[in-house]
């Protein structure tokens, strides 16, 4: 299909759950309007129930002022009523080559008509803001804190991560804080992370077993007071679990053949990226005294005992 005047498509989506991507997606499109007539030729509507599907048509279809182009931005566009959804669609079959239609959806299913006929209108028509899966956030903030002026390792970036969650939008507004904080040295820490951003992300159950495995009690005691009605029991599971995946990460490295642990464990490689090098503090027979400290603190919880006060103890004795 051809191009509008701008030499944008007459259409695009935007959409996926990454909020930050899908606002910085529209803050692009917005920029390439004359500011001049900007108030003239920018239209944007949020869907609901009481849209006129005349109404977005005869918008798509008005000239714009001066020699820019027209952008109109509809939000929630996956809760569109079905007469504006299948006007827009009849739309796109002959569009108006001065504006650009810009829809935003959380989520909008590729088999669904409106989709359909969005991507029909160029390669470059999806704009796919799909978030970034937890363990592909760390390059990815680090790459976020440059754009702020400052640097990042992947460490510092997973501690912010575990601390206000992955939501990009919160990433952010967090490295703004940080990087105005760190501006003199230029490097944001670890350190700078711990004391400067609040905790407001729940706890996960693998960001304890990997202070654990590092051998930081401190951190892991931290951590451990932080969950909300933790079970002390399905927490030992998981740590046994994790130590045996340790034991085969040690045996496999005095083989020679640490390459295969992903395989031998049937896991993806960045699941077990860190394995070998916590494996490796940990002393001869040590992982296996751990299995039975483990073992140990499970039959002491089953028999009755202060779930918070034998679980903390076996925190303080794997840290040892």
């Amino acid at each position: 299909m051809a191009q509008t005047t701008s030499g944008l498509l007459p259409a695009y989506l935007v959409v996926g759950a990454d909020d930050l991507k899908r606002t910085q997606a529209m803050a692009r499109l917005r920029r390439r309007l004359d500011e001049s007539f900007s108030a003239f030729n920018l239209d944007e509507r949020v869907a609901s129930s009481d849209l006129e599907a005349s109404d977005i048509i005869s918008s798509l279809n008005t000239l714009p002022m001066g020699d820019a182009f027209r952008l109109v931005m509809i939000d929630r566009a996956d809760k569109l009523p079905k007469p504006v959804s299948e006007a827009i669609i009849s739309y796109l079959a002959d569009p108006n080559l001065a504006c650009v239609l810009c829809l935003v959806a959380e989520s909008l299913p590729k088999n669904t008509r409106l989709y359909k006929a969005v991507a029909k209108v160029g390669k470059q028509a999806i704009v796919d803001c799909t978030p970034k899966k937890r363990w592909e956030l760390p390059p990815l903030v680090v790459k976020m804190a440059r754009s702020h002026g400052v640097q990042m390792d992947q460490a510092a970036a997973t501690e912010l991560i575990s601390r206000v969650g992955e939501s990009t939008t919160m990433i952010d507004t967090q490295l703004k804080v940080l990087a105005e904080h760190c501006r003199e040295s230029g490097v944001i820490t670890v350190g700078d992370v711990e004391q400067q951003v609040a905790r407001i992300a729940e706890v996960k159950p693998w960001d304890f077993l990997d202070a654990v495995c590092a051998r930081d009690t401190a951190k892991a005691l931290s951590l451990y007071r932080l969950m909300q009605n933790p079970s002390q029991i399905a927490l030992c599971s998981l740590l046994v679990g994790r130590i045996r995946e340790l034991i085969c990460a040690r045996s496999l490295d005095e083989r020679g053949q640490a390459s295969l642990l992903a395989s031998e464990l049937k896991k993806q490689q960045w699941q077990v990226k860190s394995h070998l090098g916590w494996a490796r503090r940990f002393g001869a027979g040590s992982l296996e005294h751990v299995l039975g400290a483990c073992a140990r603190c499970e039959r002491d919880l089953k028999s009755g005992a202060d779930p918070d006060i034998t679980f903390t103890k076996l925190i303080v004795e794997l840290g040892r």
